[in-house]
C-alpha cells in the first residue's frame, strides 16, 4: 500500500513526532508532505528513510497550494492519503478528491471542547470542518473523548475509529545517571524539589497557574520545556514575583522519538533527561484531546498532577495510581505541591497504562483503519468539487465571514504540539 500524509508543518511538536514514530512502524510505503515549516521533525523523518516535501505554502487563503497539492497527489499514485492537523486536513481532502485518490483518512490530534490545536472554536470553523470531513472516508479520534466530540459535530459514528497516541516507553524510563547529570547542567542542586512541566506556551496550556504556583513555594525549581507567545509573559511574572532564578524556561526540547542524550557543549536536557531530573510532573491545561505529556511522565516513574488527561481518565484508576486530576487553581497546584514535597515523591514503578499506549500497537491499529478505508472506496473518486480560483479570496474554503486559523502553530517559535 502506498500512502501519503499531509501534514500542516513538521517543526517540534506532539502530533508531529507522533507521526514520525508510526512512520517507522507502519507497513506501508509511505511519503510525507508538510505545508509549512519542514523543521526539526522534518529532518527526523528523513533520516528515517522516508521522503518529505515541502509545499511552501504562505499562508490560510493561499489557494495556490492546492493544484499543487493535487497535482503531487495525482502524480504520486498513492493508494491512500493520510492528513494530520486542521489546515492540512482542509486542503488536503479536497485535494485528495480532485486527484482521484482512492481512500482519504484523517486523524484529529487536537480537538478539544472549546479550542482547536490551540485555538478557539466558532461557528464557521466547526461549518468548514464538517463540510470537508465528508469528503474523506474515516476520521481517527485520538481519544474516545475527543470521539464523542465529533459525534456531537454531527460526524457519523460509522467514519470514526479511536486509534490512540502511542509512546516508546523505554525512552522514558528512569535514569539516575541522566538526572545527575541534567540538574549539574542546569545548575540544580542535586537535593532541590523539581517540578516539570511541558508544552506550548499559549493562554489554553495555563502554564501561568503552574508558575504562580511554584513562586510560592520557597526553594522549589520549576523545568519548563516548550515556546510559543506566552514564554516572555512567563518570564517576567517570575522575575515579579522574585522567581526568576528558580523558574528555568527550557524553549523546545527534543527527544520524544530522537537520541536522549545531546552531548554538545551547552545544550539542554530533552524531554527523557527533563523527565528524570524533576521530582512531580504538572500539566495544568483543562482541555485535552489525550494527554501525551502526561504519559511520557508515567513512563518515567513520576507523580503527576494534570487538569485534563483522557488517555488516563477514560481508564479506571489503577491504571496510573500515580497520576492525580485538580482543578487547575494556583492555590490548589501549590498546596499539593507542598504536600508532595513533604512526603519525598520518590519513583514510581510504570503503571499499566504505559503499556496499554505502545507505539507498536498504535501502529497495527491504524493499518487496519487504511485497510477498510481503501476497500471500501470505489477504483477512483468522482470530483463534485471545483477547483477554486489560484488567486483571490478563499471563497470555496471558508465559511461566511470566517478565515481559516491557523491551526498548526502561530508563525513565531515552533511549538510542543499536543503534548
Amino acid at each position: 500500500m502506498k500512502v501519503l500524509h499531509v501534514i500542516t508543518g513538521l517543526d517540534m511538536g506532539g502530533a508531529e513526532q507522533q507521526l514520525r514514530l508510526l512512520l517507522r512502524r507502519l507497513p506501508a510505503q509511505c511519503e510525507v508532505i508538510t505545508l509549512t515549516n519542514p523543521g526539526a521533525v522534518a529532518e527526523g523523518i528523513e533520516a528515517d528513510g522516508t521522503p518529505v516535501t515541502h509545499l511552501g505554502m504562505t499562508g490560510n487563503r493561499d489557494l495556490t497550494a492546492l493544484p499543487r497539492l493535487t497535482g503531487l497527489i495525482r502524480g504520486g499514485g498513492y493508494d491512500l492519503v493520510h492528513t494530520h492537523l486542521y489546515r492540512a486536513c482542509v486542503y488536503g481532502r479536497i485535494a485528495a478528491r480532485l486527484a482521484g485518490v482512492r481512500a482519504v483518512v484523517a486523524t484529529e490530534h487536537s480537538l478539544g471542547d472549546a479550542v482547536i490545536e490551540g485555538r478557539r472554536l466558532t461557528r464557521g470553523v466547526r461549518t468548514l470542518y464538517r463540510a470537508t470531513e465528508r469528503l474523506g472516508a474515516a476520521t481517527v479520534a485520538v481519544s474516545d473523548t475527543v470521539a464523542a466530540r465529533l459525534r456531537r459535530w454531527g460526524v457519523p459514528e460509522r467514519r470514526i475509529h479511536v486509534v490512540p497516541n502511542g509512546i516508546e516507553a523505554h525512552r522514558f524510563g528512569f535514569d539516575p545517571a541522566a538526572r545527575a547529570l541534567v540538574r549539574t547542567r542546569l545548575g540544580l542542586p542535586l537535593d532541590a524539589f523539581v517540578v516539570g512541566g511541558v508544552g506550548r506556551l499559549v493562554p489554553g496550556k495555563r502554564f501561568d497557574v503552574l508558575v504562580r504556583a511554584v513562586t510560592q513555594l520557597p526553594g522549589v525549581h520549576l523545568l519548563l520545556a516548550g515556546e510559543g507567545p506566552e514564554r516572555e509573559m512567563l518570564r517576567r511574572m517570575a522575575e515579579q514575583f522574585g522567581s526568576g532564578d528558580r523558574i528555568h524556561l527550557l524553549g523546545e526540547r527534543g527527544g520524544a522519538v530522537g537520541p536522549v542524550a545531546d552531548d554538545r557543549p551547552g545544550a539542554g536536557p530533552d524531554i527523557p533527561g527533563l523527565l528524570a531530573a524533576i521530582d512531580v510532573f504538572v500539566s495544568p491545561s483543562p482541555d485535552e484531546a489525550f494527554g501525551l505529556a502526561v504519559l511520557e511522565a508515567l513512563a518515567s516513574g513520576l507523580h503527576v498532577l494534570y487538569g485534563s488527561c483522557p488517555a488516563v481518565d477514560e481508564l479506571p484508576q489503577d491504571q496510573a495510581p500515580g497520576a492525580r486530576r485538580f482543578s487547575p487553581g494556583v492555590h490548589e497546584l501549590a498546596t499539593a505541591l507542598r504536600e508532595l514535597r513533604r512526603h519525598g515523591p520518590g519513583r514510581l514503578p510504570v503503571p499499566p497504562v504505559v503499556r496499554r499506549y505502545d507505539i507498536t500497537r498504535s501502529a497495527e491499529a491504524l493499518m487496519s483503519v487504511y485497510e477498510q478505508a481503501v476497500a471500501a472506496a470505489p477504483a477512483r473518486w468522482r470530483s463534485p468539487v471545483a477547483m477554486p480560483p489560484p488567486q483571490g479570496r478563499a471563497v470555496a474554503l471558508e465559511a461566511p465571514g470566517v478565515s481559516l486559523p491557523d491551526p498548526a502553530r502561530p508563525p513565531a517559535p515552533s511549538q510542543l504540539s499536543n503534548r
